[in-house]
């Protein structure tokens, strides 16, 4: 399919469904293009085209890759009032996204020793790898009524973070709507990893902000050259990844009585309004509200790991929280005239400056989005222009695969990955379990960012370097 692409504006590339009239965009310059052998993702974008009530154009991201149902790095929009819902256009791991904190400390008061402290530090506090429960007995059985109804707000309330923390989380940490009881009891039995990272691409990366593109922005959020950041990259875990699973069963057999039939089970939907879809909706708000809640905790125990390590007060090094945004996601959110819900898996909200949705602080500005690339490579923080509704106010959320993670473990050594990734501090009991986490399995992270760049719908902010990565080994299940 990709030798039907057709460019049509810089860096976007066009395919029209002509069983829907609804087109394909794919956002992609040309050395991703050239270099492009993501057919199936393209496929499953064309598949995504044919729901019903789907808003043209479908997005594909420049990180895109084959995911399952809607690709990842995919942006679907459907009519809020006539469309659908789609547990597998959201994604398995729900509200997986990146917090990132900044602070007073320079990085050239770092080094080796000092990193490994506070990687050790943290790690004590939240366990990574797959299926890893919370060090804290009280939270492997969270009150999920209460994450439900406020989300990061009650962690707070109960002393885990600042007051002030709750302004800078995307939805005030808490997505309303969220109904416990909608919740399957295979996804409350999974409920008991709060505070933990998990595995697959998940991480806890401390790193130095290496280059300001644009210094008024980035005065006002914080981020000075040389001076450490944190971010956090994980999700709503296994209690997500349960949620999507059950309800992509129940919307695939429940497609007749519905009448929303998808070409494949990965796509399964329902008409928003039916019961499927608003029982899959609170649930999906109840997976995003523990995933913000997730990330709270998190930046907790990370703000209590650098005191430990570097024997400072917090209010000496600031630790402050920047923004979290979400990457998987289901959102009604309102273009021109009309209400949509808008699926971004794997894609990140990137509202320009002026938009009303924006949170107070960030209205001049538009927020910060934050893309983070592999752990030996950069992230970024960009912002958004008028320009960016052509992609439903959405950009990439990293770098995106290049490689699968069996092709990546067949073909690098610890050697290889150790060369990779030799300027930054990892700790790690088993390096092979790292091996498909390797950079050279993502894309050139610079030429993804810039993509959007030069298509006129972000603008950078910073690039952030990593120092020290303390990361997830298994793959996500």
């Amino acid at each position: 399919m990709k030798e039907e692409l057709k460019q049509i504006s810089r860096n976007c590339y066009m395919l029209t469904n002509k069983d829907s009239w609804v087109e394909i965009h794919i956002y992609l310059n040309r050395s991703l293009f050239e270099g492009f052998g993501e057919e199936e993702s393209i496929h499953q974008l064309y598949n995504a085209s044919l729901l019903p009530g789907v808003v043209s154009p479908v997005v594909g991201m420049p990180d895109i890759h084959t995911g399952y149902g809607l690709p990842i790095g995919g942006v679907m929009a459907t009519d809020y009032k006539n469309g659908v819902v789609s547990a597998g256009a959201v994604g398995m791991d729900i509200n997986c996204g990146v917090r990132l904190l900044t602070t007073k400390i320079l990085a050239d008061e770092m080094d080796k020793n000092k990193l490994t402290k506070i990687l050790d530090a943290i790690s004590r506090r939240v366990p990574s790898g797959v299926g890893k429960s919370s060090v804290l007995k009280h939270l492997r059985k969270p009150p999920l009524e209460a994450i439900a109804s406020e989300g990061a707000g009650y962690f707070i309330k109960m002393g885990f973070g600042r007051k002030e923390d709750i302004e800078r989380i995307e939805d005030g940490g808490c997505i309303k709507g969220a109904d416990p009881s909608c919740v399957p009891a295979a996804a409350r039995n999974r409920s008991d990893q709060l505070a933990t990272i998990g595995g697959g691409n998940h991480f806890i990366e401390i790193g130095k902000v290496s280059r300001v593109f644009d210094e008024e922005t980035a005065s006002k959020f914080g981020l000075y050259p040389q001076h450490l950041y944190v971010l956090i990259h994980t999700g709503s875990r296994g209690f997500g990844h349960q949620i999507c699973t059950e309800f992509s069963r129940i919307m695939w057999e429940h497609a007749e009585k519905n009448g929303a039939r998808a070409p494949v089970k990965g796509l399964a939907c329902a008409p928003i309004f039916s019961e499927d879809g608003q029982n899959y909706l609170k649930a999906m708000a109840c997976a995003a509200n523990y995933a913000f809640s997730n990330r709270q905790l998190i930046t907790h125990f990370v703000r209590e790991a650098f005191v430990e390590a570097l024997k400072k007060s917090e209010a000496d090094m600031d630790l402050n929280i920047l923004y979290d945004v979400a990457h998987n996601i289901a959102k009604k959110e309102k273009y021109g005239d009309k209400w949509l819900l808008v699926h971004r898996k794997g894609a990140t909200r990137a509202l320009p400056a002026g938009h009303g949705d924006n949170p107070l602080h960030f209205l001049k500005t538009g927020h910060p989005a934050i893309i983070p690339g592999s752990m030996g490579t950069a992230s970024y923080v960009v912002i958004g222009t008028p320009e960016i509704e052509r992609t439903f106010c959405s950009v990439n959320h990293g770098a995106g695969r290049v490689m699968s993670r069996k092709k990546a473990r067949s073909e690098f050594t610890k050697e290889d990955l150790l060369e990779q990734v030799k300027n930054v501090v990892i700790t790690s009991k088993d390096l092979d379990a790292l091996l498909d986490e390797a950079p050279m399995a993502y894309k050139d992270i610079d030429e993804v960012v810039f993509t959007l760049v030069e298509a006129g719908l972000t603008k950078p902010v910073v690039k952030l370097r990593p120092m020290a990565v303390l990361k997830g080994e298994g793959e996500e299940a």
